[in-house]
């Protein structure tokens, strides 16, 4: 099996989190004897290639991060472009996001499940994960260890079924947390995954504090 991956986020690849996930799944390919060639669509000099990898084979993987139940701009601009295949090409797909439950992924899921009707292919599946916001905030030997489990479904998909397998399905994980961890986790992001925001923010350069309410402090300028 050869597989051509096209990484959909419009993040460039250096700071894409989803570039490193698909390095990860990239290795559980070669572990089961099947090649990979890596794509971004974030270099918009490199579309042409990208149309060129698609249209000349027949597994495909598109890998992409949710943005709030949306589906990034720049890949839906980037698909506007293709042409359209036959069945013998089969597109699946890859969607991460920083929500952990199940559910706040399943809309953009339901998109993707009709976009391959759209390009004339036969769809793959989608592999649906979230917990992911921040990994390439983290150093190489925790970066290793979030992105270790999409080695296995690399290595998964290499069998040729697709996201089908009943492994796949489970590797969501919970499709909503239980009322206590719920309260658990809303505490932990008012407290500790605040700071770490913060504390990120300011070594991006940013000098003002991430819950100021920008249209209070200009509500005087507006009412003139």
């Amino acid at each position: 099996m050869h597989v051509v991956i096209i990484n959909g986020s419009p993040r460039v690849q250096k700071y894409s989190n989803t570039e490193k996930i698909i390095a990860s799944f990239a290795r559980g390919l070669s572990e089961k004897g099947a090649s990979s060639e890596i794509y971004a669509i974030s270099n918009r000099k490199s579309w042409e290639n990208i149309r060129d990898a698609y249209i000349k084979n027949e597994e495909i993987l598109i890998a992409l991060p949710l943005y709030v139940e949306c589906i990034p701009g720049l890949l839906l601009e980037f698909l506007e472009t293709l042409p359209k295949k036959n069945e013998h090409t089969r597109v699946s797909f890859l969607l991460q996001s920083g929500f952990a439950e199940g559910c706040q992924l399943r809309c953009g899921e339901e998109f993707l499940t009709k976009l391959p009707g759209y390009l004339g292919v036969r769809y793959g599946g989608c592999l649906v994960k979230g917990n992911n916001f921040g990994i390439r905030l983290l150093n190489e030997e925790k970066q290793e260890q979030s992105t270790k489990p999409y080695q296995a479904m690399g290595a998964l998909f290499a069998e040729g079924d697709g996201f089908f397998r009943k492994e796949a399905k489970k590797f969501t994980g919970p499709e909503y947390f239980p009322l206590p961890a719920r309260l658990i986790m809303q505490f932990v992001f008012k407290t500790f995954a605040k700071k770490m925001f913060q504390k990120a923010a300011a070594s991006w350069g940013c000098t003002e504090p991430l819950d100021k309410k920008i249209w209070e402090a200009n509500s005087d300028l507006s009412g003139r």
